[in-house]
């Protein structure tokens, strides 16, 4: 633990960062990021060429809020650094704490004002890292949470950094009161319903009089922890990349059930992760394991929770975002080469010879796009009898949830395309006939590629 905060210890801190043109500086008015903006101020001429910006976000959860506002506006002019303010609205999610609440829309806010490669510094600090550390423990998280706060990840086009990790609250009350810093309190900081501030005034406290280096002690557990996640992500790519279907973002199943179930869930967390899907909870992950993993083979499982869905067909599993509902009665028309917006896709088409639906087949240039509800039939350009559209579906390895969303093109009531996969005669150009050829880009376009 560093109890001295200097601002060649920043400078070192910023060092270490990846190369940016831009450092933005996450300012409050509260002492941490004041600290932290004093001394981005101080060093900023030896930071060339990245320019030093500030952004404040105003949650309108205090009364005082809008004079926190004006205290930031005001220090920064006085700085010369410019100053992005933001308002937001914050809204809890369900379940969701208001603490919680507002920091998602705090850093979605800082992301809409940062551009590609830039640095968002914040004011976090060693006890912030301690406080994380129980706070994790407490509601039972994994590696991941345990790691509390790393110094620097990836956010939004650029990247999140907290240079003070290492210094103390104390260490950075005792800059502040060197330089004569004038910083905002937030009373809401001595509230404990809030659990942050519960462990910060009663129980951090109380553990240094049995354990003084405690803050100290919680932030090196959480070293080590990040070092174990690590690992296991490492272990987690690899067996990610054996059980990753080629053609799609689907995983294999049969390959899947061939790991240890602790390296199923940590392949499964790996995956949703990187489709930046919503982490499940246990419950729901061991749910995937037992029902869609161990399904019988003619079973389409579905497990579900807040913002994500994972399916299986064909021995192959999928993951995306909750489907829309299935448009099954809409009729919507098209005219060609418009593009055509769905809430679940996009259907466009170009001008081709010899390729799509046949030009001279459309009345006045316009279709009707429609949606399956049993029955249809196809005969596709180059195949000599027609086949339900069930059959054809079948064959070619569409998953149901998706048969029934895909955009089916008729010409004067008659079915002339079956959104990019098929036309039917006798609609199809050929030779030097001119034709529109369909693009269909659809919420689960391309994952049945592999299960057929």
């Amino acid at each position: 633990m560093n109890e001295r905060f200097t601002q060649e210890h920043l400078r070192t801190a910023l060092s270490g960062l990846p190369e940016t043109t831009t450092f933005w500086v996450a300012y409050s008015g509260g002492l941490d990021s004041h600290v932290l903006l004093h001394a981005m101020a101080a060093i900023r001429r030896t930071l060339p060429p990245a320019q030093v910006r500030v952004v404040h976000v105003n949650h309108g959860l205090h009364h005082d809020a809008p004079r926190w506002a004006a205290h930031c506006e005001r220090v920064c002019r006085e700085m010369g650094l410019p100053l992005t303010k933001l308002e937001v609205d914050v809204k809890q999610g369900r379940g969701e704490s208001l603490e919680a609440a507002a920091r998602r829309v705090r850093y979605h806010a800082f992301s809409s004002v940062t551009a590609a490669g830039d640095v968002l510094l914040t004011g976090h600090h060693l006890d912030d890292q301690a406080e994380t550390v129980l706070l994790h423990l407490l509601r039972g998280a994994g590696l991941q949470g345990l790691s509390a706060m790393p110094p620097c990840r990836p956010h939004g086009q650029g990247w999140l950094a907290r240079p003070l990790l290492e210094f103390s609250r104390l260490a950075l009350r005792r800059y502040a009161e060197s330089m004569a810093l004038d910083w905002v309190e937030d009373p809401s900081n001595h509230q404990e319903r809030f659990g942050r501030n519960f462990l910060r005034n009663e129980v951090m406290p109380l553990l240094r009089l049995r354990w003084p280096a405690v803050t100290t002690l919680l932030a090196r557990a959480a070293a080590h922890q990040a070092e174990a996640a690590r690992l296991v992500e490492f272990l987690a790519d690899a067996d990610l990349d054996q059980v990753r279907c080629r053609t799609s973002d689907g995983l294999r199943a049969d390959l899947l059930r061939a790991l240890s179930p602790e390296r199923q869930r940590s392949v499964l967390r790996r995956w949703l992760q990187g489709l930046a899907l919503p982490m499940p909870t246990v419950a729901h992950l061991n749910r995937v394991r037992m029902d869609v993993l161990g399904a019988a083979p003619d079973r389409v499982p579905l497990v579900r929770w807040e913002g994500a869905e994972v399916r299986r067909y064909r021995d192959r599993i999928f993951a995306m975002r909750p489907l829309p509902a299935v448009p099954s009665a809409t009729v919507l028309r098209w005219p060609a080469g418009e593009t055509l917006s769905l809430p679940y896709g996009r259907l466009t088409a170009k001008r081709r010879l010899g390729q799509g639906i046949r030009e001279a087949a459309l009345p006045a240039g316009e279709a009707e796009v429609r949606f399956r509800h049993g029955g249809e039939r196809c005969r596709p350009a180059g195949r000599r009898h027609s086949h339900s559209l069930k059959k054809l579906l079948q064959e070619h390895g569409v998953p149901p949830w998706v048969r029934e969303r895909l955009p089916l093109v008729y010409v004067g009531g008659e079915l002339a395309a079956v959104a990019d996969l098929w036309v039917c005669d006798p609609f199809a150009a050929c030779g030097a006939e001119p034709g529109w050829l369909i693009a269909w880009q659809g919420c689960s376009a391309g994952v049945w590629k592999e299960a057929g």
